[in-house]
């Protein structure tokens, strides 16, 4: 059952536990592992994917067998249903029409003395994107994942995901993939996955940054490998808080608890309400809504052990909670959602009053899926196109600007014990160029 709090001291005690749960118990034991197995695929390539793909996901491939055919791909569209088709060309229209936004715009600034200071944003060469398998088929995962890399302007993008039965890969996820115009994807997952991206093999391609959600072992791949690689964020089990007042839905309310509970056993599913009626309906909603679902016992026992209602005294209150939780996942379901956005900091997304579930973020409202998790929220940001990309700073100086500065450059320059710094600046100083 859904536990009712209504003690502010033991709703921090407990949002506190929550979001620290993959702190330290999910790591345990495993970072040897994981880093024998990077250690192994950048020093045996191909081979050592085959193994481990063997090892852990039961199949066995050949080196040809790594990266999905043509043919493979062709078919995906005949496997899967035409409104299944629309569905992803509509997400992924939506998807790529909110990123065209989100580009950084380099730009140059004209200051005095023929001065120029300015930032240039470039793409990277090349991206990887993670896939996760296991559980289900994520098409949503690759428009997410594929869509800002392909706006940011990356040349080569390239996907891997865990093989399935058989060695094959769920038709939809490939299907997502063409639409969101990937057609390079190998059948390769887990940490060797990430470490096939990190080094490359002799089949897959060394790639300069790498996005995607995973397991643990993927998780902690992908923390190893940065500084060789960039990486989008370490993602953990996805979580939901919902804040509501008496106006809110307890039918609704309860769906988006569950909704985000039937992720993982881990996933967290949190109510901040300021009407106690409405939480003890939520609690029977929560119930009757489990009776007969299809994903039961593993939401129960994310529900059990990390959902929570609080009742509080204030929508004050409920931001204040908020904010130390730093949710990936924030519901406003409130009378006066953009009056209560004032109050929130922290959070990887919003969804704004009663109308609007996570499930339209998740899939095609536009933004991005890929969101900082465990209170990451409170310094980083969604998976965007700027993912992709880095800046360079521009600088241009006159002589004449050069000049009025000089001194001052070396006066620092000299405080710091630079000497060649210093004389940088004095031979251009004492030149021909100089005195022009």
């Amino acid at each position: 059952m859904l536990r009712i709090i209504t003690q502010f001291a033991e709703a921090t005690t407990e949002l506190q536990r929550i979001s620290h749960r993959t702190h330290d118990k999910q790591i345990e034991g495993k970072q040897d592992a994981v880093r024998e197995i990077l250690k192994t695929v950048k020093s045996k390539g191909d081979q050592a994917l085959l193994d481990y793909t063997e090892k852990f996901d039961q199949q066995s491939l050949t080196i040809e067998q790594l990266r999905v055919n043509g043919s493979e791909l062709d078919a995906a569209y005949q496997q899967v249903s035409k409104e299944l088709i629309d569905a992803i060309a509509l997400a992924g229209n939506r998807i790529e029409a909110f990123h065209r936004q989100r580009m950084p715009k380099s730009w140059v600034q004209f200051g005095e003395n023929d001065t120029v200071l300015g930032k240039r944003y470039t793409a990277v060469d090349r991206a990887g994107m993670y896939v996760p398998g296991g559980r289900g088929a994520y098409p949503s995962t690759v428009l997410m994942n594929a869509i800002p890399a392909k706006v940011a302007g990356v040349e080569r993008r390239v996907m891997v995901t865990p093989p399935g039965p058989e060695g094959k890969i769920a038709p939809a996820v490939l299907v997502a993939a063409q639409e969101a115009g990937i057609e390079e994807i190998y059948r390769v997952g887990g940490a060797h996955g990430i470490a096939a991206l990190a080094y490359g093999t002799e089949t897959l391609p060394q790639v300069d940054v790498i996005t995607g959600p995973g397991n643990i072992y993927v998780t902690l791949a992908k923390k190893m490998v940065y500084g060789t690689v960039g990486i989008d964020s370490l993602a953990g089990p996805s979580e939901v808080l919902i804040i509501a007042d008496q106006q809110a839905e307890p039918v609704y309310v309860a769906a988006d608890l569950l909704a985000q509970a039937e992720h993982d056993p881990m996933a967290s599913a949190i109510l901040l309400t300021t009407d106690e009626t409405l939480a003890q309906q939520v609690q029977r909603q929560v119930e009757q809504q489990l009776e007969n679902h299809p994903r039961r016992t593993l939401t129960e026992k994310a529900i059990a052990n990390y959902g929570v209602i609080v009742v509080v005294n204030s929508l004050t209150q409920a931001a204040e909670l908020s904010n130390l939780f730093a949710p990936e996942h924030l519901e406003l379901e409130v009378e006066e959602p953009w009056e209560m956005l004032r109050l929130i900091r922290h959070a990887g997304a919003i969804f704004m009053g009663h109308a609007t579930p996570e499930a339209v973020g998740d899939y095609l409202a536009g933004p991005n899926h890929t969101l900082p998790t465990s209170g990451t929220a409170r310094f980083s940001s969604a998976l965007g196109v700027e993912t992709f990309m880095k800046h360079s700073s521009l600088i241009e100086y006159s002589h004449i600007a050069l000049d009025e500065v000089s001194q001052a450059i070396q006066t620092l320059a000299q405080a710091e014990g630079l000497y060649s710094h210093s004389e940088s600046i004095r031979l251009r100083r004492s030149s021909k160029y100089g005195q022009q």
